[in-house]
């Protein structure tokens, strides 16, 4: 599974972090971005530490073909017409506020919605 922002640092991260966490080694997980930052939103690492998930270790990377071929479903979270489409996987976009610039009241509501789709997505799969 691929999740995918702009940035790579905060909602693929966190959305990532979960189903780590939620699916072990059920799934294999990918994030990326379409212009991704230097380092992860501190905020992000922050909130996902309140649940007790460490993502402040991540990178953001550079989404690429190969990891959408790679992928069966891939979870766009804003990244616009840049996420290469191929046949075969199974495509949602979550619409979902960007936590950069937000405070940790924002980013903890963003984090919970991002939980919550996680969750549904991974009772549809298993």
């Amino acid at each position: 599974m691929l999740f995918v922002c702009v940035h790579n640092a905060g909602r693929s991260q966190m959305a990532a972090g979960f189903l780590r966490a939620l699916a072990g080694e059920r799934v294999e997980v990918l994030s990326a971005g379409s212009a991704p930052a230097e380092h992860l939103n501190p905020v992000a690492v922050a909130a996902m530490a309140e649940e007790g998930i460490d993502i402040a270790g991540l990178t953001p990377r550079i989404l690429s073909a190969h990891d959408v071929r790679a992928s069966d479903v891939v979870i766009t979270m804003g990244c616009g017409d840049t996420c290469p489409v191929f046949p075969g996987r199974r495509y949602e976009d979550w619409a979902l506020d960007d936590p950069a610039g937000r405070g940790i009241e924002s980013v903890r509501t963003i984090r919970d919605d991002i939980r919550d789709r996680v969750r549904a997505l991974l009772g549809e799969l298993l």
